[in-house]
């Protein structure tokens, strides 16, 4: 299969998911050694979950088939441009390459504008609009330091 197969696919899978009432418009294939190891479509309002984008649904499917906890080796075909939870999954999974059709212009342009993360994440923690605030910080290090010393800890 050729990139333009595996896009369709994820395009495909996109439509299926939002024709069935799983979510938005939003689909995604991991292809690993010229296959696919999984699929996932927006699943947000099926499942009362707002990280269920398709995206993280087919990093999720793609590790428990692997057995594993990253996707080294991987491609993510999306039908469109991850938005900033679903690009750091896509680090933190660790996969080679990632293939997006539509923007998130076009995405915003039907109802999906992730613009508010896109300007808040640069900004110093207490500029943001979403209020944090730092408790215990020493007594959690505790933990920190625990894990630091664990000698069976498998890392990540």
């Amino acid at each position: 299969m050729t990139d333009a197969d595996f896009m369709r696919q994820a395009i495909e899978v996109s439509r299926r998911g939002m024709a069935s009432g799983a979510g938005g418009p939003f689909g995604a294939v991991v292809v690993m050694e010229g296959r696919v190891v999984a699929e996932g479509w927006n699943q947000v309002t099926s499942t009362n979950d707002p990280t269920a984008h398709a995206e993280v649904v087919a990093i999720r499917r793609a590790c428990a088939a692997l057995g594993r906890f990253d996707l080294r080796g991987a491609t993510v075909y999306t039908s469109c441009e991850p938005c900033p939870m679903c690009l750091a999954a896509l680090y933190w999974a660790r996969v080679d390459a990632v293939a997006y059709a539509n923007d998130r212009f076009q995405a915003a342009a039907i109802g999906f504008d992730d613009e508010l993360l896109y300007t808040e994440l640069p900004k110093p923690i207490e500029a943001r609009s979403l209020p944090m605030r730092r408790l215990l910080a020493a007594e959690a290090l505790e933990v920190f330091e625990a894990w630091a010393n664990k000698p069976d800890k498998v890392a990540y």
